[in-house]
């Protein structure tokens, strides 16, 4: 456990330090987000966060590659220089994105590019298992387009999420404390090789990076990360997920817990998963393009609501926690203590969520200003 708490160390302090430096550079090179009606943030601001978080994965691994119980990763299998690949592939993407802007088809054509890095060098749906039918056996002609989409469909809900000041960097890093917590405890158990998996060690670097950028981007953010931060996080996400779930052959537990390295990912990640086919839906109903942006998503609803930004962020932190336990909970806890627990969770969550609405309207009714525009005016 030591060994990971060095790498997230490394991940988050180097990120940390790095942020600023990437916010002038965004500035230099244009790449700033200037408010408009869509936006929520009322000054311009540097999105080019992901060069930090770039940091920030290049010096844990690099840590990684000195530490002698990390060693056998880099030198019997290919996993982590085909995830490289695809990393620095994918903030190329984001970078010309974020700078001078790409077309949707361009974009979705590079992050398809950017995931051909990880499979071809291992990290590919192998095996699912699946309650009832054991496991299956995937053939390449399959388990490679799936694996696309996973990996594709991950870094757009990602992406589609960055929204609010620290909630992709938020929901993120839970998901990938989450996830380390399940492989950690998992082990190498299950799965259908000798070859160690590299998806504990990619989850901890991931959570280090997501808890270094939050110190410059929870609210009020001072820089955004991007689509270069985004698309990033969405691909070591997924990777992480294929890594592990992709060779397991049997269930780590017993039980109903058998599918949860099927499940673990989807189930973390539900809240934007769950966003990104409601936005799909509610553009495709209105006649709009897929890609177009609007001010639908969940979280611009609870700003609706009436929340305050940090609520309505911290909402979602909460949920997207809630989710996990219950990815994680139910492998390591009996069925009917992990049950209770979540039970109780749901109901502190749903009274939680309800005090935020009514606060939200009792502010609004009697003139009483949100908490960001106090914040705002205080600053100010």
């Amino acid at each position: 456990m030591l060994n990971f708490i060095i790498v997230f160390a490394v991940a988050a302090s180097v990120t940390a330090v790095a942020t600023p430096f990437a916010g002038r550079f965004a500035f230099r090179v244009g790449a700033v987000a200037v408010p408009t009606a869509r936006k929520v943030h009322d000054r311009p601001t540097p999105q080019l966060g992901g060069v930090a978080m770039l940091a920030g994965y290049i010096a844990a691994l690099g840590v990684a590659f000195l530490i002698p119980d990390f060693r056998e990763l880099f030198s019997r299998s290919s996993e982590l220089m085909g995830l490289t690949i695809g990393v620095f592939v994918i903030v190329l993407i984001g970078f010309v994105d974020d700078t001078r802007g790409l077309p949707p088809t361009v974009k979705l054509a590079g992050q398809i590019v950017a995931a051909l890095g990880p499979l071809l060098f291992g990290i590919q749906i192998v095996y699912a298992w699946v309650p009832g039918l054991d496991v299956i056996v995937l053939a390449p002609d399959l388990g490679f387009p799936l694996t696309i989409i996973a990996i594709v469909a991950m870094v757009n809900a990602v992406n589609l999420i960055d929204g609010l000041d620290g909630l992709a960097a938020g929901i993120v890093g839970i998901a990938a404390l989450a996830f380390f917590t399940f492989t950690f405890t998992a082990g190498d158990r299950g799965l259908s090789e000798a070859l160690p998996s590299g998806a504990p060690l990619i989850a901890a670097t991931l959570a280090g990076m997501c808890a270094g950028f939050l110190l410059h981007n929870f609210h009020p953010a001072s820089i955004f990360m991007g689509d270069t931060g985004s698309m990033m996080l969405g691909l070591l996400l997924a990777s992480a997920g294929v890594s592990y779930v992709g060779r397991t052959t049997a269930p780590s537990y017993a039980d109903f817990a058998g599918s949860i390295p099927l499940v673990i990912p989807a189930l973390i990640l539900a809240v934007p998963f769950m966003d990104t086919l409601f936005a799909v839906a509610r553009r495709i109903a209105r006649g709009q393009s897929v890609s177009e942006a609007d001010k639908g998503h969940l979280h611009h609803l609870l700003i609706a609501f009436g929340y305050s930004h940090r609520r309505a962020v911290l909402t979602l932190y909460y949920w997207s926690a809630l989710l996990g336990f219950a990815a994680i909970g139910l492998a390591v806890l009996p069925a009917n203590v992990a049950l209770g627990i979540l039970g109780g969770a749901v109901v502190v969550g749903a009274g939680i969520t309800a005090q935020g609405v009514r606060a939200g309207r009792q502010a609004r009714r009697v003139g009483v200003p949100a908490e960001d525009e106090l914040a705002r005016r205080r600053s100010g």
